[in-house]
């Protein structure tokens, strides 16, 4: 729910915690990316319940599209830091980078990636030419808009839409193999999430996820592989959306996260390092997550790079972080202390500019 502003003291920071409330705008049945968008308000509460524990004033924040309303009550509040976790306007990704705009406008500053790359990063095939154009390992992949768009790919290939997050749009049958299936898989994105496909070469190895965490120099969280085990034989080993959503599916079941996953040095070295460069290639700031395809000659093929990966105490870069003991309110506390250092830095910068204008 929101607070109304409030008269307070000063004696402790303020941080607004602000999410996407568009859930609500259409049910389950109608938006394909529903149960995605409902679960930021649970991730914000147990953010805000973490930041009070730390000792911060936090106030949880709905936003609803209106973003004249949001700025009148940022503008009166007027909190030291805002923590971002708008993924989404009325049910369209691709607003994402409407939020940290106004923030920097309004001189708030907030965790995660500046807007320009949450807009890169949506943008799947765009990020695929960052990482070609810095040499990181990516499958190759075309953009089709059609059905009957050439693709000059071998199979098997995946079918992804190119402007969604959080595995929306990624279904068994995505994983294709002849040019029936393709076309039955770029159809079915146009059609239901109005918008073009990313069609990648589909490397059939083991899938690690990597958590990166720290700001200015991002640090490397212990690896973590989705364990394909339990999935049925006819499945592909990919984590498709009922994987991340539907928690009574076969695939949420068959998808199973662990850490530590047994590697060979030399291999989860060049992990760590694909993944690193990938981070900083797409300019990802305090924290994110690179997901990679690691193919049998030990090449580790990134498949994405999330600036706004899931931030609940049971999600995997928590767990990660966890793993060397940074609980889930001191990795809240980490991301509020960022927005507050770049805050300090920001006004010392202003004041050394102004000096110098005299």
């Amino acid at each position: 729910m929101t607070v109304p502003p409030s008269r307070r003291s000063r004696a402790s920071k303020c941080v607004a915690v602000l999410y996407n409330v568009d859930y609500q705008d259409a049910p389950p049945e109608v938006d394909p990316g529903w149960a995605a968008r409902a679960e930021v308000g649970v991730v914000a509460a147990s953010v805000a319940e973490a930041l009070d524990g730390a000792g911060y004033e936090a106030r949880l924040v709905e936003i609803d599209g209106d973003l004249p309303s949001l700025r009148a009550r940022l503008a009166e509040w007027e909190p030291d830091c805002a923590f971002n976790l708008c993924e989404s306007l009325a049910g369209d990704a691709r607003l994402e980078s409407a939020v940290p705009l106004l923030l920097d406008l309004l001189g708030i500053p907030f965790t995660g990636s500046p807007p320009e790359v949450l807009s890169l990063a949506l943008r799947k095939d765009r990020v695929k030419q960052r990482l070609e154009a810095a040499g990181i390992p990516t499958p190759p992949g075309r953009v089709m808009t059609r059905p009957d768009d050439p693709c000059d790919l071998p199979f098997p290939l995946i079918v992804k839409p190119v402007r969604e997050d959080g595995s929306v749009g990624i279904w068994r049958s995505s994983v294709v193999r002849d040019r029936a299936e393709l076309a039955r898989a770029v159809e079915a994105v146009a059609t239901r999430l109005r918008q073009p496909s990313l069609v990648e070469q589909f490397i059939d190895g083991r899938e690690l996820n990597v958590a990166l965490f720290g700001h200015p120099t991002p640090r490397v969280l212990p690896l973590s592989e989705i364990d394909f085990s339990g999935l049925p034989p006819d499945a592909p080993r990919i984590v498709s959306y009922d994987a991340k959503w539907a928690c009574s599916s076969v695939e949420f079941l068959g998808t199973v996260p662990t850490l530590h996953p047994s590697l060979p040095n030399g291999v989860a070295a060049r992990v760590r390092r694909a993944a690193v460069d990938a981070f900083r290639a797409v300019g990802v700031r305090d924290y994110g997550r690179v997901d990679v395809r690691l193919a049998s000659s030990g090449v580790p093929y990134v498949v994405d790079v999330n600036p706004n990966c899931d931030l609940s105490a049971t999600a995997g870069l928590a767990r990660a972080a966890a793993a060397v003991g940074i609980d889930h309110a001191s990795l809240a506390g980490l991301l509020v202390r960022y927005a507050l250092r770049r805050r300090r830095s920001g006004a010392v910068i202003a004041r050394a500019a102004a000096r110098s204008s005299r």
